[in-house]
């Protein structure tokens, strides 16, 4: 009996210990889906609780939620509790997502859900509501990517298009990107409008509008199949359904879709080996070539430019220009590299220059032999290669190229140089023997300390005077800061309130500057009576109370920039005015 009474009370000790227990879970409503699919993820607690964290749902996009519900229940005596926060989500990519853990604080006590992974695979086939909105949307919403050409050779242009085609019965209201394509193996550069255009168009046949979202240019860098990614939007729209008014006029409701452009392939060719120059550096478009120098006569030491030029079509910022040879009695510096380059759908325009600083050394004529620059022009498959022309250095006057004879030397040969030798022996003679000790600046430096002790002492008053002088230093700084407002009131034009504010500011530090009065004294009759007592003229009195009134109406009631503006204006020539008047 005993042994039976235990047993009944474990199970009922257990039972209660279970009954109590605090439960945070998250429940999803399916663990594989679709990239074009949605996935409902419930946080549940059987107890309230505060301050819940959602996960940050990387790799998902939040379409709904967070939906909140609470259930309280009685049965049979026993009252049971729930609480839900709900999410509907949308994967960016295929692949494994994971939802990460929530929390919630609970009796003081912080619990977590555990992390679930999410299996996204390709795009399924949905089950179809006509009278569904997300339905209707995706087959009147389109998103295309469109490539110039699938075949290119390597570094030449090609241009990827994503067009958004919309359906004249259905309507968009907005979109964001989801996944924006990287083009990791192309040197690539946006080439977008600054607004939205809307064409008439058609898509499989049908009649639609479209709008340009993208437009990127591409040279690849790669040889072999490549991969142009996919881009995804997610977008608001007012979609038909198959209900009708009693017009007869479609009923629209609103839905969020997302649109994807699948991903394209194009296959790059390898530039052929047949033909292919000695010195070619990668150019591929059609370019011209040419080589100047800024003078071709000078004198040793005098300095010279050597440009490079490629002009014209193609890649332009990747590729290296031929470098020139030249002589070695010509210094030459690291070349200066120039690029004037403009993008556009036809690919890179412009130039690449290469500017050389070249400075001889001796008196001579030096040829620079013929730069060879060579290219592949993709439209007649074949390698070109422009020739420059040769240009001669004269350097007319400097030291010879030829070595000389150095009769103090023995007969042996010197070559010349810029610089003058060094002598092995020198005599050198003192220039200014006078000593410093009873000369005029050993007593101008002993002196002057002496004469700056009155003046130190009589800037220490006055410093000590100014100081002291409360009242003036009060004004001063009231004076200032009226200044600063005024300022301030400038940089706040077009924000009513910021510049009413200073304005106001302003205007009361000037009082307080000119009239030795506080904020607190500054009744409309006492200001005017004490500006005119002053000299101020009753028009300039009435304008500054005018000025008054204004920043204490703009509290109260709207304004306009112009208003402001005008405001600011008066109250600069007010200002001016009454300083002059004072």
């Amino acid at each position: 009996m005993k042994m039976k009474l235990k047993f009944l009370l474990i199970i009922f000790f257990a039972s209660f210990t279970a009954w109590s227990q605090v439960k945070f879970d998250a429940v999803v409503s399916k663990e594989t889906l679709g990239v074009n699919e949605r996935l409902r993820v419930d946080f549940e607690m059987n107890e309230d609780g505060d301050n819940f964290r959602p996960p940050s749902f990387q790799g998902f996009v939040v379409v709904g939620g967070p939906n909140q519900s609470i259930s309280k229940q009685w049965i049979n005596g026993k009252s049971s509790f729930s609480k839900t926060f709900s999410y509907f989500l949308q994967p960016k990519a295929t692949g494994k997502l994971q939802i990460g853990a929530a929390e919630i604080e609970i009796n003081n006590t912080v619990y977590k859900t555990l992390p679930i992974e999410i299996t996204v695979t390709g795009a399924v086939d949905l089950d179809r509501d006509p009278n569904d909105p997300v339905n209707a949307a995706a087959d009147n919403v389109h998103l295309v990517a469109e490539v110039s050409k699938t075949n290119p050779y390597l570094n030449e242009a090609i241009t990827v298009v994503y067009k958004l085609y919309v359906s004249r019965e259905t309507a968009v209201s907005g979109w964001n990107e989801i996944e924006a394509p990287k083009f990791a193996d192309f040197w690539s550069q946006s080439i977008d409008d600054k607004q939205f255009k809307v064409y008439d168009g058609s898509y499989n046949g049908k009649p639609y509008r479209y709008v340009i979202l993208r437009r990127t240019l591409l040279y690849p860098q790669k040889t072999g199949e490549l991969d142009i990614e996919s881009l995804s939007l997610n977008i608001n729209v007012e979609a038909p359904t198959n209900r009708r008014d009693i017009f007869g006029m479609r009923i629209t409701r609103p839905a969020q879709i997302t649109v994807t452009a699948p991903n394209k392939k194009i296959k790059v060719k390898e530039l052929p080996e047949a033909g292919k120059p000695e010195n070619f550096t990668g150019a591929v478009g059609k370019f011209d070539f040419s080589v100047q120098a800024s003078k071709t006569k000078l004198d040793a030491q005098d300095a010279l430019n050597l440009t490079l030029t490629a002009k014209g079509n193609g890649n332009l910022k990747l590729f290296n220009l031929p470098k020139p040879t030249l002589p070695g009695s010509l210094e030459v510096y690291e070349p200066e590299n120039l690029q004037d380059v403009s993008v556009s759908l036809a690919g890179m325009t412009g130039k690449n220059e290469e500017r050389y600083t070249i400075v001889p050394q001796r008196k001579g004529a030096y040829p620079i032999p013929p730069i060879r620059f060579s290219y592949f022009d993709p439209t007649t498959e074949r390698y070109n290669t422009i020739s420059s022309d040769e240009i001669v250095i004269t350097v007319e006057n400097g030291p010879d190229a030829l070595a000389t004879t150095d009769s103090t030397n023995n007969g042996t040969q010197k070559p010349v140089s810029q610089f003058k030798y060094i002598k092995s022996q020198a005599d050198l003679v003192a220039q200014n023997e006078d000593e410093f000790f009873g000369s005029k600046l050993f007593w101008g430096l002993l002196v002057t300390p002496l004469l700056l002790i009155p003046l130190a002492i009589l800037f220490g008053r006055k410093r000590e005077a100014y100081q002291n002088d409360v009242k003036g230093n009060r004004l001063r700084k009231a004076d200032k800061l009226a200044r600063k407002y005024l300022s301030e009131a400038k940089n706040n034009l077009g924000n009513q309130k910021a510049f009413y504010l200073a304005l106001e500011k302003s205007l009361h530090n000037f009082l307080k500057a000119r009239l030795n009065i506080q904020t607190s004294d500054m009744s409309k009759e006492r200001i005017s009576r004490l500006l005119q007592e002053r000299g101020v003229t009753v028009t300039t009195t009435a304008e500054f109370l005018k000025l008054l009134e204004s920043c204490e109406f703009a509290r109260y009631t709207p304004t306009s920039s112009v208003a402001m503006q005008q405001d600011y204006e008066n109250a600069s020539r007010v200002i001016s005015e009454i300083d002059k008047q004072l």
